[in-house]
């Protein structure tokens, strides 16, 4: 099997945080413009606005379209030969730092020393699962303090139920209130154990919006939390509205017949995400957003540098 050329990877994942931190994927778009429409009361409206024209400006000028550009989770299908990865995804992450640029958001937990560069133990944090179609595939979400300090984790007893699950989540979304700077997507996981159910819940966010879990139970009650959690009332930016949520997705995985854990990960309205699929041949096709036909064939997939002077196209609260 070929093996895909290191830098072929580094350049990827340079692009990817490029097109995350710049621009949303078209269901996001569509689902920011279609809540516009659907608001009526001047704030909410206001604050609507301002998002679809903060989308316009950080695409049109290629800087980030939140000053929180995040740490940086990796979702990685291994189906194809390459390099170092972990070396190649840190590589990455410390060049879109000063190319895109990135704010140097990680820190030591204890003594929150910055190395300036994203980069440190455990992080960027990389999932890694196998690879079927024989391609390496890459997906990368940028997450926000704003809405990841509003995830919830809860071991519930077995008896509570579907009773037990809505509660939870109707609890976490009021405590969060406007802090995750709704709309929001939800991310809901369910069993494992406490550390598979968080990823679960993470992992949830990378659906598309729109898409329904394949179980029939979980695709009926992730309808009817939408809808009931929607139409709460804190609405777009808290400040009232018909819209709080983006989606509510839910993962799932069987878990021990004394445990019944729950767990929810928030993503504000900047529902960021890119990914990509790199061929043997070093051919990359970006699967979240339109890219120029020169720069998805790993020729030039990092594309110029924006200058370390930029600053983000806006602003946005809950960091």
């Amino acid at each position: 099997m070929a093996r895909i050329p290191d830098k072929v990877v580094e350049d990827t994942v340079v692009e990817l945080l490029r097109l995350a931190v710049t621009k949303l994927p078209a269901d996001v778009e569509a689902a920011l413009g279609r809540i516009f429409g659907e608001e009526d009361a001047p704030a909410s409206r206001m604050q609507m606005q301002a998002i679809l024209e903060n989308l316009k400006l950080a695409e049109g000028t290629g800087t980030p379209l939140c000053q929180d550009t995040g740490i940086h989770v990796f979702f990685v299908k291994l189906g194809a030969e390459c390099g170092d990865l972990e070396a190649l995804i840190r590589r990455g992450v410390e060049r879109a730092t000063k190319e895109v640029p990135l704010r140097p958001n990680a820190v030591h937990p204890v003594n929150r020393k910055n190395p300036g560069t994203n980069l440190g133990v455990h992080m960027p944090y990389i999932y890694y699962e196998p690879g079927t179609d024989g391609c390496l595939e890459i997906t990368v979400m940028p997450k926000g303090a704003g809405s990841e300090n509003m995830s919830q984790l809860a071991m519930l007893n077995p008896s509570a139920g579907e009773k037990g699950i809505k509660q939870f989540a109707l609890d976490t979304i009021l405590r969060a209130g406007s802090n995750p700077c709704p709309p929001i997507l939800i991310g809901m996981g369910i069993g494992g154990s406490a550390d598979i159910c968080m990823g679960l819940a993470k992992k949830a966010l990378l659906r598309p919006l729109g898409s329904s879990n394949p179980d029939p139970d979980l695709a009926r009650l992730e309808k009817e939390l939408f809808g009931a959690l929607n139409g709460i009332g804190i609405g777009p930016m808290g400040l009232g509205g018909k819209n709080t949520l983006l989606g509510f997705h839910i993962e799932h995985a069987f878990c021990h017949t004394a445990s019944h854990p729950v767990a929810i990960n928030i993503q504000c309205w900047a529902a960021r995400k890119a990914s990509a699929r790199i061929h043997p041949d070093g051919k990359v096709e970006f699967l979240t957003h339109a890219v120029m036909a020169a720069r998805e064939h790993g020729s030039n997939a990092a594309g110029e540098g924006t200058g370390s002077g930029q600053k983000a196209a806006g602003k946005k609260g809950g960091v």
